[in-house]
């Protein structure tokens, strides 16, 4: 799984056509940061500390795996490009946009660049009312109080009015709509689970993932593969059907589709390359009995990648259990997952080679990663 980190932001202008930089700066963190997940809504406020036009002022709650000094940094950047002026007098000024770090999980951090949580948000009503919006029970880490009970107790007696326009979320452009069940499948090391933990926040989905590290045959399996293949193979069956079958009968009103990192006829793919052929027959025929009225994936993503980039995925999560995995291995199972492909074409599949990606570092590989799967 990703290390993910959920940091709030709050955006404020009081120059030119206000809500449109607002947008514009929601949009490059999209891009350049993270995941947009919740979006206030916009508040209007006298400028304080100088003499100007009112101010817009939102938050959003994002999430990135970024650092905080290199979210600031690129915050820094947007608020250049939108043309953000500062000055060294030290006083307040108009401002196309401004991007402040309010909380960044609930650390607290203090250095030469950066102070967080914000200083003396407590005090300001134009950010713990749009804060409130999104992150009402949030706790203060330093002050020990959820945002709403910051709010009540505000002093803050400036005038705040709520504007009827609204931000748009970039995440709503991307439409799965059409799907009730969207299975990602790949070889080991190819980043299925990462994907499918990603998308779920970002796209309000039940996730699923494959229960493989509770099965006490998997490591023995990698030790001796003749010996425990067999044994290895009927309890992933078992397990699978279990799984599916519990999370698909315990309906979710709340989430909009169901993601998986896996698709339960992978039990056949890794079956026929590591069991005798008198065993996989067996097999293959147990599985049919088992899986015969199981509900099969509206769109199957493959994700493509190589085997050089594969076992340096695999040495990187560091499963000792793993670390002998050959490369001829592995180049089995992305023939048999092809074949799988190629003999099933019934199945809406994408095919997605991302050996030239990395979607959980590189932001924009994600979002290219997104509209392949859109389609």
């Amino acid at each position: 799984m990703i290390d993910q980190k959920y940091i709030f932001i709050g955006l404020g202008s009081n120059v030119g056509d206000r809500l449109s930089y607002l947008q514009l700066a929601i949009d490059s963190i999209h891009y350049e940061i993270g995941s947009v997940l919740k979006i206030s809504n916009c508040y209007q406020t006298p400028a304080m500390g100088f003499e100007g036009d009112t101010f817009i002022n939102a938050c959003i709650k994002v999430r990135t795996c970024l650092s905080a000094e290199l979210v600031l940094s690129k915050l820094l950047q947007i608020e250049e490009q939108q043309g953000r002026r500062r000055f060294d007098d030290g006083q307040y000024h108009a401002r196309t946009i401004d991007l402040d770090i309010l909380f960044f999980n609930q650390d607290i951090i203090e250095n030469k660049i950066l102070s967080v949580p914000h200083p003396r948000l407590e005090q300001r009503r134009f950010v713990l009312q749009p804060l409130n919006d999104i992150a009402p029970e949030l706790i203060h880490p330093t002050q020990k109080k959820s945002i709403s009970t910051l709010l009540a107790h505000c002093k803050d007696q400036n005038p705040i009015e709520k504007r009827k326009e609204k931000l748009q979320n970039p995440l709503q452009r991307f439409d799965f709509s059409a799907y009730n069940f969207i299975a990602i499948e790949g070889n080991i090391g190819a980043g299925k689970s990462s994907l499918t933990q990603m998308m779920a926040e970002d796209f309000n989905a039940k996730s699923i993932f494959e229960r493989f590290a509770d099965n006490p045959f998997l490591p023995k399996f990698y030790e001796d593969a003749e010996r425990y293949a067999f044994t290895l193979e009927m309890s992933f069956l078992a397990d699978r059907y279990q799984q599916i079958s519990d999370d698909f009968s315990q309906l979710d009103l709340f989430k909009d589709f169901i993601v998986a990192d896996y698709d339960v006829f992978k039990s056949l793919i890794f079956s026929k390359i590591t069991l005798q052929e008198d065993e996989f027959l067996l097999y293959r025929k147990l599985f049919y009995q088992v899986y015969k009225d199981i509900k099969r994936p509206d769109l199957y993503v493959y994700l493509h990648q190589n085997i050089e980039k594969l076992q340096q995925n695999i040495k990187k999560r560091g499963r000792d259990y793993e670390r002998n995995l050959e490369s001829t291995y592995l180049d089995k199972i992305h023939s048999g997952y092809l074949d799988f492909i190629k003999n099933n074409p019934k199945f809406k599949v994408e095919i997605i080679d991302i050996s030239d990606r990395d979607f959980i570092e590189n932001r924009h590989d994600y979002l290219w990663l997104l509209e392949q799967i859109q389609g």
